[in-house]
């Protein structure tokens, strides 16, 4: 279900692979061929961290967690196009373990807004994937906006006194540094007074760390941050402006799950089209019926669809134009069509698609659990609402 992927273009959106793009494409499908495959997925569901020490490192080793970390920082100096790119192969294998966390989100946030100190500190060892980072955001309600966060930061006379917990932070027990948000004024609105902060996770009681049960791999737990004390230069970018730093890493983060999502609905296409190309009933494939047919032409439409969209705002990010209204719309739709395709996939299947032992439930999961991952349909069309004056 190959389409092309945008690059960047002084003319436009160029739908065509670049050279180096398709070169990390082709590497991308080869390394997940030769070493994930579904019983290494399932394998890992129930791993400490969710990713071998041996694929963790080779994934380091191609570069591909440096990939959004500046040439002077040790990285390989990239855009979030070729980001996606990598991120799509890796959505169609349903590559496990903390990838996302640190070579998206992590990095984001410590190459974009981390000071000189903290980028020489936490940059190259995260490029040399010696360093996991998990995001600390999500409170109570569970809501992608400013006004969830209630954990506190006060200063102290060596540091920063945090109080408060976080849930659904994915990959907690195998982090090494957390992102914390956390509210250091409560003057002014929501999004005036927040703070992030690096936490170094050894600086955590063993029992801080709660796993949450998760219908796919994320490994999302409860972190307690209640009584710790950090140094006074784990702040992350400026105090009381965490949000609009927050706001961007969120961005990057939404942008790229939109091209994991696009890797794992492609699969589950591809999947049907072998299974019904294969299938018989009634002394032919069940393909060559049209109710079948019109059925997964509707899943391949959506597929594309998708792609369109997720490129544009990608895109758009990746050459600094306003993107607000297109990531909406992108993860808007991703968020539905992904479990749609994931559906549809397994209408086709019949009964055997349902089973725990068929790769399909492994992207079916996925797509339940990447649906609320950075806001939900109805998050983002809050977002496209307010964009249009409603």
């Amino acid at each position: 279900m190959d389409s092309g992927y945008p690059g960047a273009s002084r003319a436009g959106m160029d739908l065509s692979l670049t050279d180096t793009q398709q070169l990390i494409r082709n590497s991308a499908r080869d390394f997940m061929t030769e070493n994930i495959d579904s019983d290494y997925v399932r394998e890992m569901e129930s791993h400490d961290t969710g990713s071998r020490e041996e694929i963790w490192k080779s994934l380091a080793e191609m570069g591909w967690t440096g990939l959004l970390v500046p040439e002077s920082d040790g990285g390989a100096g990239m855009s979030l196009i070729e980001m996606a790119v990598l991120l799509e192969e890796m959505g169609a294998t349903a590559l496990p373990g903390p990838f996302f966390s640190s070579a998206v989100t992590g990095a984001t946030a410590i190459a974009e807004f981390g000071s000189d100190k903290q980028k020489q500190e936490f940059l190259p060892r995260l490029v040399d994937g010696d360093l996991v980072t998990a995001l600390a955001f999500l409170e109570g309600s569970a809501a992608w906006d400013p006004g969830v966060v209630q954990a506190t930061a006060t200063r102290a006379e060596d540091g920063w006194a945090l109080s408060g917990s976080k849930v659904f932070v994915p990959g907690a027990a195998g982090a090494d540094l957390f992102i914390f948000a956390a509210r250091t004024s409560q003057d002014g609105a929501p999004e005036d007074s927040l703070t992030l902060f690096l936490v170094d996770a050894k600086r955590l009681d063993s029992s801080a760390i709660k796993a949450l049960d998760s219908i796919s791999d994320d490994r999302f737990a409860e972190v307690d941050f209640e009584d710790l004390m950090i140094p006074p230069d784990a702040v992350l970018g400026e105090v009381g402006e965490g949000w609009s730093a927050l706001k961007r890493i969120l961005d990057v983060s939404t942008a790229a799950k939109c091209a994991e999502m696009l890797g794992g609905s492609r699969k589950a296409v591809d999947m049907t089209v072998d299974f019904v190309q294969e299938r018989s009933q009634f002394g032919r494939a069940i393909g060559t019926f049209q109710a079948v047919q019109h059925r997964t032409s509707d899943m391949a439409t959506d597929l594309e669809v998708g792609r369109q969209l997720t490129y544009k705002a990608i895109w758009k990010i990746a050459e600094g134009k306003d993107y607000a209204h297109d990531l909406a719309i992108a993860k808007a739709y991703m968020s539905e069509k992904f479990p749609d395709i994931c559906y549809g996939a397994h209408q086709m299947h019949g009964a055997i698609g349902f089973t725990q032992e068929h790769d399909l439930q492994i992207f079916s999961r996925r797509a339940a659990s990447a649906r609320v991952m950075f806001g939900d349909a109805n998050h983002h069309r809050q977002i496209i609402a307010e964009q249009m004056g409603l």
